[in-house]
């Protein structure tokens, strides 16, 4: 009688950080909401139509934040920052979290 041989563990297959791509892949930046603390993200705010109607240097306050959304309407949100200066509406595209 012959013995049938045991797998070796070479056969069997080795899960790997690249084999799971959910896991190898950057976490998703959470959604932006009223409340939310944010500051604006410098290289998309300079040079944007928003940049142009504004003064021609920004604060350097909204680049430090944090600035807190007061409301969102379409693809803009309403920032109040922790300054006796006016409200701003902003694109989100140019808001990161804090």
């Amino acid at each position: 009688m012959t013995e049938t041989p045991a797998t070796t563990p070479a056969a069997t297959p080795i899960a790997t950080p690249a084999a799971n791509p959910a896991a190898s892949a950057p976490a998703a930046p959470a959604p932006l909401k009223k409340g939310s603390l944010v500051r604006v993200c410098q290289a998309a705010y300079l040079g944007s139509t928003e940049a142009g109607a504004s003064d021609p240097e920004a604060p350097q306050y909204i680049f430090e934040g944090p600035g807190e959304i007061l409301a969102l309407k379409g693809d803009y949100a309403q920032l109040r920052w922790r300054r006796p200066v006016p409200d701003v509406w902003l694109r989100l595209d140019q808001l990161e979290a804090c």
